[in-house]
């Protein structure tokens, strides 16, 4: 079956992706920019990849006509606080008129369970595009899921640094409300097993885990799994905005999905039958299963995909392309050299940078950099990396944007999404000499781009040159 997946490069597309292959499907994938496509060499092969932005109008002859089916898993809740709905719907409406083209016969939408009478903006929005894609000339199945369990979700990250880091809490009065997670492997099996069924056509279906819980009550579990003990104390006087900083600043999530996840966490989220489990035959796994399943993942170094890897999770929402070609006039630079014996060694250093690892010298001034720009707005260090020693274009490292990471011709290319007043590059590069570049480019904007630059000046000095002398040592 050729197969349309949009949201290829997205958190559930990164999995559903190898699924897809492995069952001897022909994938074409539908990206706005095909440099962030994250995924191996031997993958993409496989594949044929379109650049599509699906908030403009679809161009003739964009996809190939013999499609026959396609998911559609593009979702803007991160990308705005206002209005996502809009640009939710505008992509739902100009989906349906590129496959329109096609010869398509079946589309599955991943969408949120929406049984409560007053939904959140979130899942009205989720409601709205479902009903839009009714409309399509094809048959449609919805699945609509609760909160996703599983390594590198939004979900299970904001669980987790919550749990990790604070033990006593004073939570907002919606962590008593009632929702019923699933695992990310549960969500994959639906998403696979629906493909193709007619018995699913032209339907909408609940998928959830088989336990309904407060959001409390998931605290508490996850602390379990991990064998230790919390607190949590409710009160009634915290305010959506205040508990969105709450989440801002204790998590990794940027300050527009807190806003937006705290708005849908006042709704209940359960899951009113059963039909699609009981058709398919799918048992899903207890919460508990999930989370333990997760941290087989993290431990073994397989996150396949992390939400911290979308290009809304920072500042930074043009293609990657437009910043590739480093400016070379009208730029501040701290570019410093030296020799290495063991190239090799070196490069796996730079592929290693940042995460657990750290940025090999003055990891507390990092810190305090991350969390002064958490203060005014920006993503901080906590969105850390997916992977210990693996890079791909368009990755999120910790307050960096990878650009590019060719290992062949040894370049690691950063763009900085920390809040700054001006533009800034940090590259790395052994050259045929075996000699290490290490380059720190920053493009001001106006006198108080130059009065930053020139203030931090000494602390390049004493930052990087230990930076390059730790990477490079034998």
């Amino acid at each position: 079956m050729k197969i349309l997946l949009t949201g290829a490069n997205g958190y559930i597309g990164m999995r559903l992706l190898p699924q897809l292959l492995e069952m001897g499907h022909q994938i074409v994938c539908a990206v706005r920019d095909e440099a962030r496509l994250s995924v191996d060499k031997e993958i993409k092969d496989q594949i044929e990849i379109v650049e599509i932005d699906f908030l403009e109008e679809p161009k003739e002859n964009s996809i190939p006509k013999d499609i026959d089916a396609a998911y559609f898993l593009i979702h803007s809740m991160s990308s705005s606080t206002q209005d996502f709905d809009n640009m939710e719907a505008k992509t739902a409406n100009n989906f349906n008129k590129l496959v329109s083209q096609t010869n398509i016969n079946q589309v599955v939408y991943l969408s949120g369970i929406v049984n409560d009478k007053n939904l959140s903006k979130h899942l009205q929005s989720r409601k709205n595009v479902e009903d839009i894609l009714y409309q399509g000339n094809y048959n449609l199945t919805v699945l609509r899921a609760g909160i996703i369990v599983g390594s590198g979700s939004s979900s299970f990250e904001i669980i987790r640094d919550l749990c990790e880091k604070l033990p006593v809490m004073i939570t907002p009065k919606w962590v008593l409300t009632k929702t019923q997670p699933i695992a990310i492997r549960d969500v994959i099996t639906f998403l696979t097993e629906v493909l193709g069924n007619e018995k699913t056509y032209n339907d909408s279906f609940d998928i959830a885990g088989p336990n309904v819980l407060t959001y409390k009550e998931m605290l508490h579990k996850y602390a379990e799994v991990r064998g230790f003990k919390n607190w949590i104390w409710t009160v009634p006087v915290m305010t959506p905005k205040l508990s969105s900083y709450w989440l801002y600043f204790v998590t990794s999530t940027s300050y527009k999905l807190a806003l937006n996840l705290v708005d849908s966490m006042k709704i209940e989220v359960v899951a009113k039958d059963t039909r699609l489990q009981d058709l398919l035959n799918i048992q899903p796994h207890t919460y508990k299963e999930a989370i333990d399943l997760a941290f087989k993942k993290i431990e073994q170094n397989l996150v396949v995909s992390s939400w911290k890897d979308s290009m809304i999770s920072g500042r930074f929402l043009e293609n990657l392309e437009k910043h590739i070609q480093v400016p070379k006039y009208g730029v501040l630079k701290d570019h410093k050299k030296i020799k290495v014996k063991n190239p090799d060694i070196v490069l796996e250093r730079i592929w290693s940078i940042g995460g657990e690892t750290g940025w090999y010298y003055g990891n507390w001034l990092w810190k305090i950099r991350g969390f002064m720009d958490k203060l005014f707005g920006g993503v901080g260090l906590r969105r850390g990396r997916t992977h210990p020693n693996k890079i791909f274009a368009g990755d999120s490292l910790d307050f960096w944007r990878v650009l590019l990471a060719e290992k062949k011709s040894k370049r690691l290319l950063l763009f900085a999404e920390m809040k700054l007043p001006g533009e800034a590059w940090l590259e790395f590069k052994i050259d045929e000499n075996n000699v290490l570049h290490q380059t720190a480019t920053f493009r001001p904007r106006g006198l108080r781009g130059r009065l930053y630059w020139y203030s931090i000046v000494p602390f390049h000095y004493f930052i990087f040159g230990g930076m390059i002398k730790n990477i490079a040592k034998q």
